[in-house]
C-alpha cells in the first residue's frame, strides 16, 4: 500500500486541477466563431437593408450567431460570439441570461448588438461582465425585410436585433443578458 504525505497531495490535486483547466489558446474555437460570425453579417446584410445600412455606421458590432434558451419555469440562455471593429474581431464573448416565472419550451436564435458610439463600445469593452439593460433598444425584423426601427432608435447608443427565431418559447428578451469576454 502506498501511502502519500499531506504535501503530495495537495501538490498533485493542484497539479490535476491545473491540467484540467484548458484555456482555449491553440484550440480552433475561434475559427468557429468566426465562421459563424460571417455568416450572421452576411445574412443581416443580405436580407435586412435597413440593418446594413446601421451596421456601416456602428462603432462596433457584437454578433451572437447561436443562442440556445430552454426553460420550464427556471430557464437559461447561452450563446458564444464576436465583437468585431471595422469588420475585425477584437474579442471573444458568452452571452448567459437566467430566468425564472411562467416558461416552457426552448428556442435558437441570433442576436446582434450595434454599438452606435465611441462612448457605447467603450463601456461595453471596459466592462468586466456587461448586462444589456435599459440603454439598449430593439429592432425585431417584421417578415424578413424590415428591421423595425423607430426614431428612438435609430439614436439609441446601443442597437439590438433578434431574428431567426427557430422552437417554441414565449417571447425573446436580451435584458438581463450578461455578456463576458472569453478565450475561446
Amino acid at each position: 500500500m502506498m501511502k502519500f504525505s499531506r504535501r503530495e497531495l495537495i501538490l498533485g490535486g493542484a497539479a490535476l486541477g491545473l491540467a484540467s483547466c484548458g484555456n482555449g489558446v491553440g484550440s480552433k474555437g475561434g475559427a468557429t466563431i468566426d465562421a459563424r460570425v460571417d455568416a450572421t453579417r452576411d445574412y443581416m446584410r443580405t436580407n435586412f437593408p435597413d440593418a446594413a445600412a446601421n451596421m456601416s455606421r456602428a462603432q462596433g458590432i457584437l454578433y451572437m450567431p447561436l443562442v440556445t434558451e430552454a426553460g420550464f419555469i427556471f430557464g437559461g440562455a447561452y450563446g458564444r460570439g464576436a465583437l468585431r471593429i471595422n469588420d475585425v474581431t477584437v474579442d471573444y464573448y458568452t452571452a448567459a441570461q437566467a430566468s425564472w416565472g411562467l416558461q416552457a419550451g426552448a428556442q435558437q436564435y441570433a442576436h446582434v448588438l450595434l454599438f452606435m458610439t465611441p462612448d457605447a463600445l467603450a463601456t461595453f469593452r471596459a466592462s468586466p461582465g456587461w448586462t444589456a439593460g435599459a440603454d439598449v433598444q430593439y429592432a425585431f425584423p417584421d417578415g424578413g425585410k424590415s428591421a423595425g426601427l423607430s426614431t428612438a432608435t435609430a439614436t439609441a447608443p446601443v442597437i439590438a436585433y433578434v431574428f431567426g427565431q427557430a422552437g417554441i418559447i414565449a417571447g425573446v428578451s436580451l435584458k438581463g443578458t450578461k455578456y463576458t469576454r472569453i478565450i475561446p
